[in-house]
């Protein structure tokens, strides 16, 4: 089976079943509901002229079009490449210009936006969503509606036929965009429910943008693959998505440090009832230990902390609700079909258990590359192994914990130190509300560690104090020699902190 049965095998077991609630115009739609509309957009695509191979995007917040989309062009082979509209109209023009979409989807927001870009962009059709203003583009909601739910006709496809494309951060370069083929989004769902234990009961909101694979991936498609049901929120209200988890009986709960942070601080959030709530999951960025502690004073809660990237899942670690307590700070153990290394980059050798080295993933769940960029796709791909990037450590119960990424890190006086390690210790700090280390360049060590710190709201703290707040939880190589306080930590579109930028500026020496 390639992913683009997926959606209909779905709608054939349980075609009455209630599979989505879009929650801002209240409509819910059944497996049947769903499939249909996705036999609509690909009939009504393919009679524009969209193939096999075609690339369609969409520039628009969440809602209904987006599953149309992801699940009706695989049924033709068109490649699924949605844009991620916190970018500037130029870095979007870039990615289009790259992946040279045949269709392009405009929501109500982004009409000015698509203005702007069509100076620098050639698309041969566009359509317009909820009435947007654009001049000559055709409206969705019509020609859907004139379009046949019979199931298209299918093009020789096979596992390796590609997906979507799903563009990544460029905090060091370009985006590049990570080529998604059928089987992986098909072993992304079997590893998915079969490590994490998902079935047709399950119930989550999905809160994050759509063009990012943890608002696809991490619970949306799974649970569609096991036949549970979304709640699907256009963006992110604190009070709202308390209530929505309560009446809808939400069991798994995807969000990032940020969203727990705003639900904790939120007015309802000691009255929440999280009753039906199995687990929370974090991801994107290390948990505070200080914030899962809040939240444990007040509401009896699960969390586990996840991993993942874009190309290679992104679910590749699980672990049980009581292994979430007893192992604080870990991503847990490899999913069901996954294999992991970890080696010493220099070697290219595997480092012993306890030590830390870079992580390597190899199985269905990874990518076949990045589009029209084999040096990248050469570079991360190596033997059929993924080059994650990133710093990991296994302890002798086969648990992995993420130290860091590969390039965030500092060679201080022979010594490696891994930013994410001891940007965690700052974040336990119950006055931080971020923190970002940066190595700046000195004669004696050749790097020493500056840490830029952001204070929550109404909190204080001092250099010293912080300092001393390291003293007994990192070795005194780890610690930075220079703290700095600034309002706000310069954040890329894709929500990575911009470390070149701070590096950049003109920080006193540490002496």
């Amino acid at each position: 089976m390639h992913a683009a049965d997926l959606l209909t095998s779905r709608s054939r077991l349980t075609p009455a079943r209630e599979a989505l609630l879009e929650l801002e115009t209240g409509r819910r739609f059944s497996y049947a509901d769903l499939n249909a509309r996705a036999c609509r957009l690909a009939n009504f695509l393919a009679g524009l002229g969209v193939q096999a191979g075609d690339r369609v995007s969409i520039l628009a917040h969440n809602s209904v079009v987006y599953l149309d989309l992801f699940y009706g062009l695989a049924k033709i082979g068109a490649i699924f490449t949605p844009l991620n509209w916190r970018l500037t109209a130029h870095e979007l023009s870039y990615i289009v210009n790259d992946c040279t979409p045949i269709v392009m989807l405009v929501g109500p927001e982004f009409a000015g936006m698509w203005a702007e870009m069509q100076a620098m962009v050639a698309v041969p059709h566009v359509i317009r969503l909820d009435g947007t203003d654009v001049p000559g583009a055709l409206d969705y909601d019509a020609s859907l509606a004139a379009a046949s739910p019979a199931e298209p006709a299918r093009p020789p496809l096979d596992s390796e036929s590609p997906y979507c494309i799903l563009y990544t951060s460029g905090t060091t370069g370009k985006p590049k965009g990570a080529v998604l083929p059928h089987r992986q989004i098909l072993w992304n769902c079997i590893n998915t429910v079969v490590s994490w234990g998902l079935s047709e009961r399950d119930v989550s909101p999905v809160l994050t943008p759509l063009f990012h694979a943890g608002g696809l991936f991490a619970f949306l498609t799974p649970l569609f693959y096991a036949g549970g049901r979304i709640i699907l929120a256009r963006g992110f209200d604190a009070e709202q998505s308390l209530r929505v988890i309560e009446e809808e009986r939400c069991t798994a709960i995807l969000g990032v440090p940020t969203l727990f942070q705003m639900w904790l601080d939120a007015p309802g959030f000691a009255q929440a009832d999280f009753s039906a709530v199995h687990f929370f999951i974090s991801g994107g960025a290390p948990l505070p230990v200080p914030l899962v502690e809040a939240w444990r004073a007040q509401q009896p809660v699960v969390f586990r902390q996840g991993y993942g990237l874009t190309e290679v899942g992104p679910n590749c670690f699980s672990m049980t609700d009581d292994e979430s307590f007893r192992k604080t700070g870990s991503v847990g153990k490899p999913v069901f079909h996954s294999q992991m290394r970890l080696i010493d980059p220099a070697t290219g050798l595997d480092v012993p258990v306890g030590e830390t080295g870079e992580l390597l993933i190899k199985g269905p769940h990874v990518c076949t590359g990045y589009w029209q960029n084999p040096e990248a796709t050469a570079q991360a791909l190596v033997g059929g192994w993924f080059h994650t990037g990133d710093m990991a450590r296994v302890d002798d119960e086969g648990f992995y914990a993420i130290a860091g990424r590969f390039k965030d890190m500092i060679i201080s006086g022979g010594e490696n130190i891994y930013a994410a390690e001891v940007e965690k210790v700052f974040r336990d700090h119950p006055a931080v509300q971020d923190a970002a280390l940066i190595g700046l360049p000195d004669l004696q060590w050749g790097e020493v560690g500056l840490m830029v710190v952001v204070l929550k709201a109404g909190r204080t703290a001092t250099e010293a104090e912080l300092r001393h707040f390291c003293a007994g939880r990192l070795a005194r190589y780890k610690a930075p020699k220079q703290v700095a306080f600034v309002d706000a930590l310069p954040m890329s579109p894709y929500g990575k902190v911009m470390k070149a930028e701070l590096k950049a500026r003109d920080w006193k020496s540490p002496g």
